[in-house]
Parts: structure tokens; sequence; C-alpha cells
């Protein structure tokens, strides 16, 4: 038996018990809908059905440019996926932090035109601008 048929009925090993457990956990209609794909049916909380499908697949790799592939590393796919939900995050940060700071502005902004219409409305500007003249 060959290395990618050995691969292959080590996946179908693992879904299985994959879709074993499902059905025990959540008592659940666990049907294949392809080769290494399962689904499971759910109902929302308005009592409307959908559904969970679950994939193994076993990735080769990138291609190389050269007729072969550089290996998956699974460990590395992690990793750049760790790379993007952390710029995610900060991303949104930055961007809560900006508003924040636009908020701030703005109520700065509408102190001191208050501050400046309560003096204009007591005579003061006229009175400052008179004395520096």
């Amino acid at each position: 038996m060959g290395k990618e048929m050995k691969r292959t009925e080590q996946r179908d090993e693992i879904l299985e018990k994959v879709k074993q457990f499902l059905i025990k956990e959540y008592d659940s209609d666990v049907r294949a809908t392809g080769t290494g794909e399962i689904m499971m049916p759910a109902v929302d909380f308005n009592g409307e059905e959908f559904y969970f499908t679950f994939k193994a697949s076993i990735p080769r790799g990138k291609r190389n440019g050269q007729g072969s592939y550089i290996p998956y590393n699974g460990y590395d796919a992690a990793d750049e996926w760790q790379g993007v939900l952390d710029t995610r995050a900060d991303n949104e940060r930055a961007k809560a932090e900006k508003k924040e700071r636009a908020a701030k502005e703005k109520e700065r902004k509408a102190n001191a035109k208050k501050v400046v219409k309560e003096l204009n409305a007591k005579g003061l500007d006229k009175m400052i601008h008179e004395e520096g003249e």
C-alpha cells in the first residue's frame, strides 16, 4: 500500500472518530457529503435549520514552480494565521483609539464653543476687544 493510500485511510479513520463524537455529543444526524467531508444539521435561535460542514484534507503544500511541492507545514500555517489575527486585533485597537480621540476632540470643541457663547452672552468678548485696542 502506497503512502497516499495510507494517509487517506488515516484521514478517513480520524473523520469517522469525529463523526462518532458529534453523533454521541450532539445526538445529531451526521452524514458524509463527499470524500473527506461530513455535515451535521443544527437549529439556530429562531428555530431555523442550518448545517455545519467538516472537511478533512491532507494538503500537499505549495508548488515551487519546478514541478514539485514545498511540503505543507501545519505549524507554519498556524503561525501565519496567528499573525493575521494579531494584525486584525491591532487594526481594531487602533480604530477604536482613533474613534475615542475623535470623540474627545469633538467634546473639547463643543466645550470651547460653549465658553465663547457664554462670554458673548455676557458681553465680555466686546470688553476684551476694547481693552486690546
